[in-house]
């Protein structure tokens, strides 16, 4: 929490910054901006870093040491190449949006999700992007959100 903020307003800040990125994914991967699973952003990091605008890593698990380990590497390239990360729990949440949208993805690999350039300026990215900011300032280097279930 923020020093000098009530609990109430840290948690409006979140519920409105995990709104924002839940929209914001949906509308990424309507737009085709949306690169889903650890694999597949790795070698998305590889061909075209600069397009990355934000990484979502998503766990509720915090024992499984091979995921964090992976977390721990996309931390560091994302640190190292100016890009936003933001650690989000509520997987369940993130396969109702995701997976409703994919079919055919496998829903299994929503650990880490790239969003890459959506229609450059989209108000939900400079939401999200704004919260992670804010949490930066208050010594959370990574910044974290809960996603509610519905």
């Amino acid at each position: 929490m923020i020093p000098g903020e009530s609990f109430d307003s840290t948690e409006n800040r979140m519920q409105s910054a995990g709104l924002a990125l839940e929209e914001l994914l949906v509308t990424a991967q309507k737009q085709d901006c949306l690169t889903v699973g650890i694999y597949e952003s790795a070698k998305l990091f590889t061909a075209d870093p600069d397009s990355v605008v934000l990484c979502v890593l998503a766990a509720d698990d915090e024992d499984d040491v091979a995921l964090q380990i992976h977390f721990t590497l996309l931390q560091s390239f994302c640190c190292d190449s100016g890009i936003t990360i933001l650690r989000v729990s509520g997987f369940q949440r993130l396969q109702q949006l995701i997976g409703s949208m994919d079919a055919n993805r496998n829903q299994d690999d929503l650990h880490c999700m790239l969003v890459t350039n959506p229609q450059a300026d989209h108000c939900r990215l400079q939401e999200v992007g704004t919260y992670c900011l804010e949490s930066r300032r208050h010594n959370q280097w990574v910044p974290e959100l809960v996603l509610q279930e519905r």
